[in-house]
């Protein structure tokens, strides 16, 4: 098949209950759309009716799903990618749900599911086109499915590469979607950049990613096009970050067995959170922007660089993770420890946690003792 294709990819999807009476879609966006042949979104919360939250940290989000159809409608979405760390924030009836109440919309999901088995199961798409594979997974935070629960398909690189070596076996096309990355960070770390070109080396023929809540840059590796952030899409929750409201929409073109792609900018309104595309210097201020990132995501020293600045700039917040004082729910408190420089044990009490973290033999163990234990408590 060598007929041209036209394929729209966004970033993070969520909509709250409140706003199922909004107009959420400007009319220019709803035709951008409706002239694509493939549209694809990534929906950030389970849309369900459970009331049973998993314990974790952040937020509990569940979607409206008055306003989630509507706007999937709208946008005649043909795909929802669930890899995401919020799936399975109602449990796994969240997710089942989820899935139940796009399929009743002819809306094909990947990426989660009741067991590690379907939700690592590639989507494979009949097109005019040629034969498209769709894989999609998750960072592991909270929402990663096992043998044995629901939720999503996780980040392991070894499962991941394998599954990206099958689907280029069977397809001619594979489309790698990645939710993950440092939150209102716009650059990837290098560990990100090094283990996102492993993948375009495994037979992927694009990769896509979100979930910074922020627009991002991207290179190509070895003729495989990686976009590391498209930032937020439609997002119903209001921030003072000025990258929070805005985004950036993937176009694919299938031409002749060969693969461009364009970014279409789009903003969402701050006060009603309506999504339109920009255009005119608005438009140029941002592709100026993308290309300033991809200067850097290009210079590996430069890369580097901004990383160690980054890293130091959040040093604070992480050492408070760390802390024991982390476990005092007065903010009152636990500030005024902080102040008088209570934070860690002592130097032999951080080795230890350094060690249990980047020793994989004593990470295994402790994400298992940790995560029994939680769940101990959960009962």
């Amino acid at each position: 098949m060598n007929a041209n294709m036209n394929i729209l990819i966004t970033g993070d999807l969520y909509i709250a209950d409140q706003f199922k009476e909004s107009q959420l879609i400007d009319p220019s966006v709803q035709a951008f759309f409706k002239r694509s042949d493939l549209n694809i979104v990534n929906l950030e919360a389970p849309v369900t009716d459970s009331a049973s939250r998993i314990l974790k940290t952040g937020p509990n989000m569940k979607a409206s799903k008055e306003s989630t159809a509507k706007v999937l409608a709208a946008l005649e979405v043909d795909v929802a990618t669930l890899a995401n760390n919020h799936i399975l924030d109602y449990g796994a009836q969240g997710v089942m749900d989820t899935i139940t109440f796009l399929s009743e919309r002819d809306i094909q999901t990947v990426g989660a599911g009741g067991n590690l088995t379907e939700a690592a199961k590639t989507l494979f798409l009949e097109t005019k086109a040629g034969k498209i594979a769709l894989v999609n997974f998750a960072e592991n935070e909270w929402a990663s499915a096992t043998r044995d629960t629901a939720g999503a398909n996780p980040v392991d690189v070894i499962d991941n590469a394998k599954q990206i070596q099958a689907a280029k076996q069977a397809d001619d096309f594979v489309f790698v979607i990645i939710h993950g990355g440092h939150e209102y960070y716009n650059l990837p770390s290098p560990r990100m950049q090094k283990q996102n070109r492993f993948y375009a080396e495994q037979g992927a023929d694009i990769i896509i990613g979100h979930h910074t809540h922020c627009i991002g840059g991207y290179e190509t590796h070895h003729g495989v096009p990686i976009y590391y952030s498209l930032g937020n899409f439609l997002f119903t929750e209001h921030s003072n970050d000025e990258d929070w409201y805005i985004g950036l929409i993937l176009e694919v073109n299938i031409d002749n067995g060969k693969i461009a792609t364009r970014l279409h900018p789009v903003r969402q309104q701050i006060d009603d959170f309506m999504v339109k595309l920009l255009e005119g210097k608005d438009k140029t201020d941002i592709l100026q922007r993308i290309d300033s990132i991809n200067t850097i995501i290009g210079d590996a020293t430069e890369l580097e660089k901004e990383w160690k600045n980054y890293a130091s700039e959040k040093s604070e917040a992480y050492w408070r993770y760390w802390s024991p004082l982390s476990f005092i729910k007065s903010r009152y408190i636990r500030a005024a420890l902080f102040k008088l420089g209570l934070r860690f044990t002592n130097k032999t009490g951080l080795a230890l946690f350094l060690n249990l973290m980047r020793c994989e033999a004593h990470q295994d163990l402790s994400k298992e003792a940790l995560r029994n234990y939680l769940y101990r408590l959960s009962d």
